[in-house]
């Protein structure tokens, strides 16, 4: 059995929202703001965003 790597969002700013993009079957929105390594994962959803430009940006 293999699991799916989780979904990354490669975004603009540092601050951003996540509510799982499920509607009522999706999580609690939650406020995440990234430290300088430029990336951050959601604690429910374990979906990951990457400061575009950052350091962890893989088009760099």
């Amino acid at each position: 059995m293999t699991l799916d790597a989780p979904e990354t969002k490669i975004v603009k700013t540092k601050k951003v929202t996540c509510d799982g993009d499920g509607g009522a079957l999706g999580h609690p929105r939650v406020y995440l703001t990234m430290d300088e390594s430029g990336q951050i994962d959601c604690p429910y959803c374990d979906r990951r965003f990457i400061l575009q430009g950052g350091p962890s940006d893989p088009s760099r």
